[in-house]
């Protein structure tokens, strides 16, 4: 099955060469103009959000971006192209998903996910009487979920697109699949009866979706703990502040408290994603990002230089 090529520098807007943070910083820019919530034409809107992600997911990915780097550098040439693949024996089928958020093109080569299919299978052949009919493998794929459709839960048609050996026909399987609120990173999602068929009147093998949580502009997730990182001026360090934080479901007013430290932990209890039927929530947990002005006017300069001045605070003297 013919798949598209990605170029994921070109996605994100930035040079082959471009280092993990320039990444990053591209990728913040893009989700943040292309967000669903924010953008007014919203089915374009999710589309470029996908795109996105999956581009980050590679790129983002030191392992994932060696690999596509490889790959990318002679795609066209079909044997090499295929050589990057999975690995299935000829003859099985290649399983391309549809509605998952992933491209087919990331799906056949950087999901972590498989077919089911190990051996060839004679499709021309009808089981004998003795023939014990056998259960069809399982089928294996990756799912990106928004941390919008984490937290409230969504239901999505995925389709699952296959060549039928016997005739070469395409066949494409849709369905709908239940996103539970609270699906963490990892967990799999099962849909039975859409796996590889059976053999000899065997049912059918199930599919699994490994859940992917979509790179956030400004969220990431532990389990069920939401993390934000927040960036803070010096000053606001030192004095502390009251800073309106974003969070999943709302803006919370935030208590910085004096003497607070680069990469310190602030947590709000029960703002984070739901734990399954029970009501309870995760965390959420603003991570202090200080920043430091990095132009400065005279008056400015003047006063950094007055502080450095009359300051008795020396980070480097150990205590005796």
């Amino acid at each position: 099955m013919p798949v598209e090529f990605k170029d994921y520098y070109t996605i994100l807007g930035v040079p082959r060469d471009a280092s993990p943070e320039d990444i990053k910083k591209a990728f913040r820019k893009l989700a943040r103009k292309h967000h669903p919530d924010v953008a007014k034409d919203k089915k374009t809107a999710e589309a470029k959000f996908k795109e996105i992600n999956e581009a980050n997911e590679v790129l983002g990915d030191p392992e994932k971006r060696r690999k596509y780097d490889q790959l990318g550098a002679d795609w066209q040439n079909e044997g090499a192209f295929r050589g990057a693949g999975r690995g299935r024996p000829a003859g099985t089928h290649e399983f391309n998903f549809g509605g998952t958020g992933f491209s087919d093109f990331f799906e056949q080569f950087f999901s972590g996910g498989r077919g089911g299919f190990t051996e060839e299978m004679d499709y021309g052949q009808r089981p004998s009487a003795g023939r014990r009919s056998r259960k069809g493998n399982d089928i294996e794929g990756d799912i990106l979920v928004t941390l919008e459709e984490a937290m409230n839960g969504s239901v999505r048609a995925v389709s699952l697109k296959m060549t039928d050996p016997r005739t070469g026909n395409p066949e494409t399987h849709t369905f709908q699949v239940r996103i539970p609120p609270g699906v963490t990173n990892g967990r799999r999602i099962r849909v039975p009866g859409q796996g590889e068929p059976g053999t000899g009147g065997g049912e059918p093998g199930d599919l699994f979706l490994r859940v992917r949580h979509a790179a956030h502009p400004d969220f990431s997730t532990d389990d069920a703990d939401v993390l934000h990182e927040l960036e803070i001026a010096p000053w606001e360090a030192v004095l502390g502040a009251d800073i309106p934080v974003p969070t999943l479901d709302g803006i919370v007013k935030l208590r910085i408290p004096p003497g607070s430290e680069h990469g310190q932990q602030l947590r709000v209890r029960s703002r984070g994603l739901p734990k399954g039927k029970t009501g309870e929530r995760g965390d959420f947990y603003a991570v202090l990002s200080i920043q430091l002005p990095t132009t400065l006017s005279v008056p400015e300069r003047e006063l950094w230089q007055k502080l450095r001045d009359t300051s008795d605070f020396h980070p480097r003297t150990r205590p005796s």
